[in-house]
């Protein structure tokens, strides 16, 4: 067994150690934001050393990624893998989002850095990619006439209510629900939503 390395308090720390500090990373980062806080602080809230978080990433940036990585790592499989809803209604519940919720963190990530080769800013990137492929593909299930096409558009129109939602300090997603329906109706044909709607009949 290997030692187990003192942490600042004095106690006994090891094991979980990664955990303790992703987990401090995911609550600060969220509060005050990515360049507000340092690693000392980081440190200090996961009740590690320096050298035990350089043990286990090796900086910041590399840590920043990882957070990322560990918010959403299926990619809202909450709203697209669920077996209850049709194809139309799993899109729209990509704008249920309950209130209060904080700023999207891969837009406050991409935000705060301003780097674009950032490994945190490449992966936000990566994201936003999959959730607009992931939309895409779910209005191909519905029978969008360009599943892409409306896949972007409503993807950009998620992105700009957490914006506004975040600058105005006010709910935007009821009213990006409200025109995702429209984009969403307008994008597929009748035939198509009909076939998608009609229960199925008993044999």
């Amino acid at each position: 067994m290997t030692e187990l390395e003192k942490g600042p308090t004095g106690r006994r720390r090891g094991r979980g150690a990664r955990e303790r500090i992703l987990s401090a990373s995911q609550k600060l980062f969220r509060e005050q934001g990515i360049n507000r806080t340092g690693m000392d602080q980081l440190c200090a809230a996961a009740e590690v050393s320096k050298r035990t978080a350089y043990q286990h990433f090796n900086g910041k940036d590399e840590l920043v990624a990882e957070y990322l990585r560990r918010f959403d790592p299926d990619v809202l499989s909450s709203v697209f893998d669920r077996t209850d809803l049709t194809p139309r209604e799993r899109l729209l519940a990509a704008f249920d989002i309950p209130a209060g919720t904080p700023l999207c963190p891969y837009i406050g990530a991409a935000v705060e850095l301003h780097d674009p080769q950032h490994p945190a800013s490449q992966y936000a990137r990566d994201y936003k990619k999959a959730v607009a492929a992931r939309l895409a593909g779910t209005a191909r299930e519905a029978g969008a006439a360009d599943p892409e096409q409306l896949g972007e558009q409503l993807a950009l129109l998620i992105d700009g209510a957490a914006a506004r939602t975040r600058v105005l300090n006010a709910d935007a997603f009821p009213t990006a629900a409200a025109i995702a329906a429209v984009l969403i109706d307008n994008a597929i044909p009748a035939t198509a939503a009909d076939h998608r709607r009609r229960p199925e009949l008993p044999s």
